[in-house]
């Protein structure tokens, strides 16, 4: 008898160029966990998600081939994964529609990156589309039945909520959707800014504070030199060591060394070595990833191929999943 797989689920924005942080925290595992065959994996680009934000329509548009680009430059076979494009699999914006009508607006006024926003800046200029893209999301997983889903610590409150909407549905109509869990990454929490460890590492903080996929050897090298640590000049992981815990955490990832015995190899040798050493391991890396990619890349015809082989596999199961809920809401 042949094994009931798990399905994962999992998007990634093209709201800006990639960073080290995607590639550590989603990317590389997504292509390691393809090889773990009670798994079927779907990976998208979230693209709808994106427009929360204004967005430059013929950069948006680049922005999502060079995410399907290197994914097939980090090892996601599309024989073993689904890959596709959100805004190009119609069920998504039409699920988000009627799953709208089981979360209440008190709820969606509870997820963070909302109350975060409107904190700073009032809630009256925020777009309905921030406030309601946590049920985007939870669409984006129920219509494929996904088990899991990858995430990090900052992204379970939308999982739970997922969860409260899928049972919500299922209480009202029967059994409907698979109610998913939230899978913890090990990494994704913890790829922070090169400026500030307490900061997750994100594009619109300075240029400094962050590496792209793209960055060239002597930028990667530059940055890590720059990169803030701390007055003890001891290489060491652990609490009150936020900063070398984080590039310890960098090092440990790219090199496929223990984090333990990174310590013991550069532990009183002083920062400057040790970061020095660093920037030059991501650079060599950074550079035969992106000979790579730019050969993807160049052939479009390729790349496009991928995404539409993968939006006929994943449209023909949501497009399933939407006709089962539209009968069992008296939708014709």
């Amino acid at each position: 008898m042949t094994a009931v797989k798990k399905r994962i689920v999992s998007g990634i924005k093209p709201s800006g160029d990639l960073t080290i942080g995607n590639y550590l925290g989603a990317m590389k595992g997504w292509a390691a966990d393809q090889h773990n065959d009670g798994y079927e994996n779907f990976f998208f680009v979230a693209n709808l998600h994106a427009i929360t934000v204004k967005q430059d329509p013929d950069l948006l548009k680049k922005r999502t081939l060079d995410i399907v680009a290197w994914l097939l430059t980090v090892g996601v076979d599309p024989l073993r994964s689904v890959i596709f494009v959100q805004s190009m699999i119609p069920a998504h914006s039409e699920i988000c529609w009627i799953l709208n009508n089981y979360v209440t607006m008190g709820e969606l006024g509870k997820m963070t990156q909302y109350k975060d926003k409107s904190q700073k800046s009032g809630k009256d200029g925020q777009l309905t589309g921030l406030f309601d893209y946590p049920v985007l999301m939870a669409g984006d997983v129920l219509l494929y039945d996904a088990d899991e889903i990858p995430v990090g610590i900052d992204q379970v409150q939308h999982v739970e909520l997922c969860r409260t909407i899928a049972n919500r549905f299922n209480n009202q109509h029967g059994d409907t959707f698979k109610v998913p869990k939230a899978t913890l990454s090990i990494t994704s929490a913890k790829i922070m800014s090169l400026n500030n460890a307490s900061e997750k590492m994100s594009k619109s903080e300075s240029q400094d504070s962050y590496v792209l996929l793209e960055d060239s050897a002597d930028k990667v090298i530059k940055k890590f030199k720059k990169a803030v640590t701390d007055s003890e000049n001891k290489v060491a992981y652990g609490n009150g060591k936020p900063e070398l815990s984080n590039l310890l955490t960098i090092f440990s990832e790219f090199s496929g060394k223990p984090v333990s015995d990174i310590e013991n190899e550069y532990g009183d040798q002083g920062y400057g070595k040790f970061k020095t050493d660093l920037g030059e391991l991501v650079a060599d890396k950074l550079t035969l990833l992106q000979k790579i990619y730019n050969e993807i890349r160049i052939d479009e015809e390729r790349v496009m191929n991928v995404i539409n082989d993968g939006n006929n596999k994943a449209k023909a199961i949501a497009d399933s999943k939407m006709s089962e809920v539209k009968e069992k809401i008296g939708l014709l």
